[in-house]
């Protein structure tokens, strides 16, 4: 009997440090860590691929668990967070502080090891700018979104560094692109989540926080400028036409629902975009691989 109720107290940790890694956001920005390596490298080594994605989930498992240990009292405060492992008490400021190191040291030492410093320096970089500096100004003032927005732009950066070795223009041009995509996409879900937001704080919608056409334009201008931003690939011969074509048609796309926002300033065409950034920027990074094989 107590073994098996040690077996089961073993479980529900085990799941608790899992739910803690965010592991499916975690993964997406990983899989753009990988995007940018396989952009960058001359022979695709699959392998290596799986090592960056593999680095880049540990540090940015690591700076999720900064930003949970930091808003753990928030997160009691809001429907969508109040289960996490924190606010229940499953797991302890001091057992998620140990997951972090472990976590962020070994990502660290990975992509140091297989691939370059400065790779390792810019993934540290990246954690520091969202776990020390984007998460305490999520409650000062709606500026987190652009802050955030800079460690949400590096993966694919940080992917074409770890295939060069080098920050080239290349490198910018994608950094531009996921750096741009971050502002519809967070504005879509603060206006999604804006009543539990507001209940920890968080001031994530563009001055003066409010659910109305201001906003609905500016997540409208930031997706336009997604458009020629997609095309500059093609222009520095990261890519093809064909990739170049798919983006133009995804952003047009996407830029309608934002025109939809605009018209009927509802949580329902807000949803739609939340929904339709996720798909987006795997769509076009995707394609971009394609497109160079």
């Amino acid at each position: 009997m107590l073994t098996a109720y040690k077996t089961q107290v073993l479980m529900v940790k085990a799941r608790a440090y899992f739910q803690l890694l965010k592991f499916r956001l975690s993964l997406t920005v990983a899989f753009s860590s990988a995007i940018g390596y396989m952009l960058g490298v001359h022979e695709l080594s699959w392998s290596r691929a799986l090592l960056v994605m593999l680095g880049g989930l540990l540090v940015t498992g690591s700076a999720n668990i900064i930003n949970q240990v930091h808003e753990r009292e928030l997160d009691k405060l809001m429907t969508r967070t109040a289960k996490r492992p924190l606010p229940t008490g499953v797991l302890s400021p001091a057992e998620a502080w140990v997951f972090c190191v472990l976590l962020g040291v070994t990502g660290l030492a990975l992509l140091w090891y297989y691939f370059n410093p400065l790779t390792a320096g810019l993934s540290l970089l990246s954690l520091i700018l969202y776990g020390f500096i984007y998460t305490p100004l999520k409650t000062i003032s709606p500026i987190c979104v652009a802050v955030g927005a800079i460690p949400g732009g590096l993966p694919p950066l940080i992917g074409w560094v770890a295939a060069t070795g080098y920050i080239g223009v290349e490198a910018w041009v994608l950094f531009g692109i996921q750096f741009m995509w971050q502002f519809p996409h967070f504005w879509a879900i603060a206006w999604v989540a804006d009543d539990d937001y507001k209940r920890a704080g968080f001031k994530m919608l563009p001055s003066p926080g409010n659910r109305d056409l201001r906003t609905a334009f500016q997540i409208m201008t930031y997706t336009l400028l997604l458009i020629p931003l997609s095309l500059l690939p093609l222009e520095f011969n990261i890519a093809g036409r064909v990739s170049a074509l798919v983006a133009v048609v995804a952003g047009i796309l996407f830029l309608l629902l934002t025109v939809q926002l605009m018209r009927t300033q509802s949580r329902k065409a807000a949803l739609r975009i939340m929904f339709a950034s996720f798909l987006y920027l795997p769509i076009v990074q995707i394609a971009l691989v394609l497109d160079k094989i």
